[in-house]
């Protein structure tokens, strides 16, 4: 019965633990889709825009890239990237660190409002939406896409604020306490419940017993933050690294396939008719067939 109450206590952390990991994934991972439906509608939509606009296009498309930089040092405590580019303050040390990771990315000129409690992410989301209202009053996009879009952006900025919880609101300190002198007490009285009946065995069953038990607390420590540097946090250097590597073939392919009048990954060229002049992969690929 003593082991029962202080097991679901340890079982109810772990879980909440867990969740925050979880949901903590789940969100970025709603952030990097509405950045590839973003940079896919935003590149398929201004294929054959004059050139003015297709530099534009690829200006958004990189501060698309930078939301997922600017959201990682946020949760992380990484203020002052966007006055410095590429430039992000230790939160232990309070040091630039001086790592260039999006320094190519960042609107010129931009300045941060950190000091007066902008986040950089949400800063960002103004230039997207006077991009998605710039195409609609061209013709880029029609009303139903826009709104599309629209709802692609708000998604992004609600997984955002959600991140911006977990990582905002910690375990409460008096649950924390109450289970670890809960804990502490559980393994000073078990040695005197099993040692009439197990002897000396009862010095290494209750040292495993007790080395269970606060492995799960440390898990549940460990879990509580997903966003950190440990090797059990999510991995969003790597993933945002991935994602900076995708949307770029997809970058380069569009200007690519613009700048030569072909469709993006066929290699085909525009108004060719007949067989006359087109240059397509599959028939390369099939022998002219």
């Amino acid at each position: 019965m003593p082991c029962n109450s202080l097991t679901y206590p340890k079982v109810f952390r772990n879980q909440t633990s867990y969740n925050r990991f979880w949901d903590g994934r789940n969100y970025l991972t709603v952030i990097i889709t509405s950045v590839r439906n973003l940079t896919r509608s935003f590149l398929a939509n201004s294929h054959r825009s004059p050139l003015a606009d297709r530099v534009e296009t690829d200006r958004i498309i990189r501060i698309l890239i930078a939301i997922l930089y600017a959201t990682k040092n946020h949760l992380r405590a990484g203020w002052g990237a966007e006055i410095i580019p590429g430039t992000a303050i230790n939160p232990s040390t309070g040091n630039a660190t001086l790592t260039p990771e999006y320094s190519d990315l960042l609107p010129r000129g931009l300045y941060g409002c950190d000091d007066r409690g902008l986040g950089l992410v949400l800063q960002l989301t103004f230039f997207i939406e006077q991009y998605i209202k710039k195409g609609t009053d061209s013709g880029y996009f029609h009303a139903p896409q826009a709104s599309q879009m629209q709802v692609q952006l708000n998604n992004m900025v609600d997984a955002y604020g959600k991140m911006e919880t977990i990582r905002l609101t910690p375990i409460p300190v008096a649950h924390l306490i109450h289970q670890k002198q809960v804990l502490a007490l559980f393994g000073g009285v078990l040695p005197f419940a099993m040692v009439d009946k197990m002897n000396y065995w009862a010095i290494p069953v209750v040292m495993l017993v007790m080395f269970t038990l606060y492995g799960i607390d440390a898990i549940a420590s460990q879990l509580e933050d997903p966003f950190g540097y440990d090797r059990a946090d999510i991995k969003m250097d790597y993933i945002v690294e991935d994602i900076r590597s995708e949307i770029s073939v997809l970058l380069e392919e569009w200007k690519k396939a613009g700048e030569q009048g072909y469709d993006m990954f066929v290699g085909r060229r525009h108004g060719a008719g007949g067989g006359g002049g087109r240059t397509d992969r599959t028939d390369h690929a099939n022998g002219g067939l």
